[in-house]
C-alpha cells in the first residue's frame, strides 16, 4: 500500500533551519510529482511546495518562496524540504503527498519559537 513517512521536524528558533524528509513506498516514486503541505492548529491544510517527477520543475507558495527548497532523490524514494529563515508562522505539522493517492502520513511537527 502507498505510504508516506515524514521526519526531521522539531523545535527551532526564529531564523533557524530544518530539513524535512519524506520516505515514500508502495508506488513507482519516480513517476509522480510530489508535494509538501502544512497544517497549523485551527487552520486548513495548505500547499507549501511541489516538485515534478524528475525534479526539474518546482513551485512554492508565496509565503515560503525564497526561504524553502524542495528536492527529491528518486533512487531513495525520498522527497525533502529544506526550510531556512524560519518564522513563527511556519509552525505547523508538515506532510508530503502525491495527489494521485488517497493516503497521508502522520506528518512531522515543526515549531518555531524563541
Amino acid at each position: 500500500q502507498v505510504q508516506f513517512v515524514e521526519s526531521g521536524g522539531g523545535l527551532v528558533q526564529p531564523g533557524g533551519s530544518l530539513k524535512l524528509s519524506c520516505a515514500a513506498s508502495g508506488f513507482t516514486f519516480s513517476r509522480y510529482g510530489m508535494r509538501w503541505y502544512r497544517q497549523a492548529p485551527g487552520k486548513e491544510r495548505e500547499l507549501v511546495a511541489a516538485i515534478s517527477s524528475n525534479g526539474r520543475s518546482t513551485s512554492y507558495d508565496d509565503s515560503v518562496k525564497g526561504r524553502f527548497s524542495i528536492s527529491r532523490d528518486n533512487a531513495k524514494n525520498t522527497v525533502y524540504l529544506q526550510m531556512n529563515s524560519l518564522k513563527p508562522e511556519d509552525t505547523a505539522n508538515y506532510y508530503c503527498h502525491a495527489p494521485q493517492f488517497a493516503s497521508w502520513g502522520q506528518g512531522t511537527q515543526v515549531t518555531v519559537s524563541s
